[in-house]
């Protein structure tokens, strides 16, 4: 587990996402997904090399409910770039490192 990556829950999710200073990419996951398991490597990475500029969270689905159905978080893994206490760019799927830089370059 890396230290620059944030496990939020519903409880922490306004504090930790919603009144964050910096935009914050929150992982919406499960410990049952493949794609979720192949994407946490390219996250660790993404956090240090984006340290200072965004948080990377994740928040596992089946342990928090109320914030992924307020998001309609409908497959996982989704990623959503949350900027200014409000969602600014959505992202579902593992895409790769390549796409997942792009995705951030061009929305943070």
């Amino acid at each position: 587990m890396s230290e620059n990556i944030k496990y939020i829950s519903d409880a922490s999710f306004e504090a930790d996402v919603l009144k964050s200073d910096r935009p914050v990419l929150v992982d919406f996951w499960a410990e049952w997904c493949g794609p979720c398991k192949q994407i946490a490597p390219i996250l660790e990475e993404i956090s240090q090399e984006y340290d200072g500029k965004v948080v990377i969270a994740k928040m596992d689905v089946d342990a928090n409910q109320q914030v992924p159905a307020k998001f309609a978080i409908r497959g996982i893994p989704t990623l959503v770039l949350f900027k200014n206490g409000v969602e600014a760019a959505r992202m579902v799927g593992n895409n790769g490192k390549g796409k997942l830089t792009a995705f951030l370059d061009s929305n943070i």
